[in-house]
């Protein structure tokens, strides 16, 4: 079932959109409170993070090992460096993902979401307004913007390595593997619009067999070389720096693609609660992860050729295309869980009001969190393809894999940072040292792939800049326009008075929606300027979006009588909720007669935006401004507004 929400015009449309309902969307509060929490028990919920979260981080076993040895510094295959890579990938997965991300960033849950965007909502609504507010706001758009990048990488670099494998079964199929991976994206985009519930619930215990096989691959051959268990000892890592320093720091930017998904575990906390993550990382794909890594470690101890493709030939001979088999599914679950973790970002960035509306469909009658937005699976698609044509090889697009990753990695440490200093108010000693332990390690792995920036490193960096440019240029464009709608307000306490008397009142009930609390709408003042006409109940409805995920219904309608039938209404919602006006409407009472739908008209003011010199934005910002404008999605349909009961009345406005 697929329910539409709302709705944008193709990047062509040269449509007007309604101004004060596009900022109406995107009024932040930092009032309230909601509270999440998942359903179901805690195995269930844990064997369900295990298909859907640790997809990604899970088939990092596919090139980590290989592109640090064969990549574009390599390394000899000798036991210093086989022993230093592995441990190094050990600690790496036990600091950063373990102590980090699970023990750490993971206890920042707002109301039981993570994310850098929900996590962005927490500080602010934690610090409010103070002089850190700005950074700390720069810093989660930046994460989101570099997230976008991985999205695009991921489903490319993971498909390609999958298919790989191909090679490892019969050399001369490796003319088909560019071929054979665009026809497996193409089917896993166009799949997206039917929603993600029926294929989770296939793909799931298929990653509970994968990461099965990953552990019996690996421990099969840890039997033979038993003591490459020693290289949970630090010492090993640290022999690698000192017999080759610079060789062992280009070689963090091949070793981090080991944590690549890491962030998974914090956006995806809403959907499983920390604890389910938790138990799942910590007793389940950790164990599995590192059985397999020091298999391929025995593997090339044993035969140091093994180096092109341990992974996959790790395998006995019969079992290696079933394992590529096996590996392409959960190379697609990987991919999956990224795209639905776009979709769920844009939706959070379109009600934070760092985006435009956009045409979203829930595609389960049940899940709230099940979405689709069509604009970005396309987008996603483009991007995918070309860079599958482009790279030809998971080689060559681990050079443009890593920036994206260890750039967030640095986002999130410093946030931490704030977290631990001003939201716990941690010890300021033992806050600066985990802050700073944290920015050392994410910023040499940062170091390390900013060294790959000419070899494709520079393709996530311009994706996020392009991406952190439409987010700041929405974000601010809205606050120079909401300044200059004040600027021209009425009070409606003087618009009250003065057509209390002079204008005729018809039966029924106007709903006009307004950006702000104060002030007359532009769309009240010209239905009186043109039709010379009031309703007898008039509502100016505010839609205020909370620093919360989730709200409480009691908590969400805030109603104050103005006089001769006038109201000013607060309908507040959380960041991850739909809204609904009509359904909302229904159950006000405070208003004095039920809100009818048949008797109810809704009126948007449409305003068309000239960009002009004056003091805000560079001019051609300003236009990028309009032309977002023009292409948001219509309020109609985000509200979930009837078409037939609404009307709309514009005017210029000039920025």
């Amino acid at each position: 079932m697929e329910i539409k929400c709302a709705s944008v015009a193709l990047p062509c449309s040269a449509r007007r959109q309604s101004w004060d309902e596009l900022l109406n969307t995107h009024a932040i509060s930092s009032e309230g409170h909601g509270h999440h929490a998942t359903q179901g028990s805690l195995p269930t919920l844990a064997i369900g993070a295990l298909g859907v979260v640790f997809g990604d981080i899970g088939t990092s076993p596919l090139y980590a090992l290989k592109e640090s040895f064969v990549g574009h510094h390599p390394l000899l295959v000798d036991p210093p460096h086989i022993y230093g890579v592995l441990s190094l990938i050990f600690w790496t997965m036990t600091l950063i993902v373990t102590v980090k991300y699970v023990f750490i960033i993971m206890r920042a849950d707002n109301e039981g979401e993570g994310g850098s965007m929900a996590l962005l909502a927490l500080i602010a609504r934690t610090l409010g307004e103070n002089r850190w507010t700005p950074a700390v706001a720069m810093l989660g758009v930046m994460a989101a913007a570099l997230f976008y990048g991985d999205a695009i990488i991921t489903p490319a670099m993971s498909v390609l390595s999958a298919v790989e494998g191909l090679t490892i079964v019969e050399p001369s199929l490796g003319r088909f593997v560019v071929p054979i991976a665009v026809v497996i994206l193409l089917g896993l985009f166009l799949i997206q619009k039917h929603g993600t519930q029926r294929v989770g619930a296939f793909f799931g215990p298929i990653m509970i067999v994968y990461f099965l096989v990953l552990a019996c691959l690996g421990l099969a051959n840890l039997i033979e070389h038993p003591q490459i268990v020693g290289i949970v000892n630090p010492w090993w890592a640290y022999n690698f720096f000192r017999i080759d320093p610079t060789l062992a720091f280009l070689a963090l930017g091949s070793i981090v693609l080991a944590v690549t998904g890491a962030e998974a575990l914090y956006a995806d906390m809403g959907h499983f609660g920390r604890k389910a993550i938790s138990v799942a990382w910590l007793y389940a794909a950790f164990p599995c992860l590192m059985l397999n890594y020091m298999g391929q470690g025995a593997l090339l101890l044993e035969s140091p050729a093994a180096a092109q493709n341990p992974f996959f030939l790790l395998a006995p001979e019969w079992a290696r295309l079933p394992l590529v088999a096996l590996a392409t599914l959960a190379t697609i679950i990987a991919s999956q869980a990224v795209i639905s973790g776009a979709f769920s970002v844009t939706r959070q960035a379109v009600q934070l009001g760092f985006l435009p509306r956009l045409r979203i469909l829930h595609t389960s009658a049940s899940a709230e969190g099940q979405i689709y937005v069509p604009i970005v699976n396309w987008t996603l698609l483009i991007f995918v393809i070309l860079l599958v044509v482009t790279f030809h090889s998971s080689s060559n697009l681990a050079a443009a894999y890593g920036i994206a990753v260890t750039g967030t990695m640095v986002i999130t440490a410093c946030m931490m940072g704030v977290l631990t200093f001003a939201v716990w108010r941690w010890h300021p000693l033992i806050a600066g040292l985990v802050t700073g332990l944290f920015l050392l390690i994410d910023g040499a792995y940062f170091l390390s792939n900013a060294t790959k920036i000419p070899d494709g490193g520079w393709f996530p960096l311009l994706v996020a800049a392009a991406v952190f440019l439409l987010l700041t240029t929405w974000s601010k464009g809205r606050r120079i326009m909401r300044h200059y709608l004040a600027l021209g307000a009425m009070e409606l306490e003087l618009f009250i008075r003065s057509t209390a008397g002079s204008v005729r009142r018809v039966p029924g009930t106007a709903v006009f929606l307004s950006s702000t609390i104060d002030g007359v709408p532009p769309a009240l003042l010209h239905n009186v300027k043109h039709n010379k006409v009031l309703h007898e109940r008039v509502i100016i409805l505010t839609v205020v979006t909370e620093a919360v995920p989730l709200l409480p219904v009691p908590e969400a309608v805030e109603v104050s009588e103005a006089g001769e039938g006038f109201y000013r209404m607060r309908l507040r919602h959380g960041f991850m909720e739909e809204v609904d006006i009509p359904q909302t409407l229904r159950s006000v009472t405070a208003c004095g007669a039920p809100i009818g739908k048949m008797d109810t008209s809704y009126f948007l003011s449409r305003q068309t935006l000239i960009p002009s010199e004056k003091p805000g934005m560079a001019i051609w910002r300003e236009k990028l401004f309009a032309w977002m404008i023009r292409n948001a999605a219509t309020p109609m349909e985000f509200f979930n507004l009837p078409t037939n009961r609404v009307v709309e009345l514009g005017s210029q406005v000039e920025i």
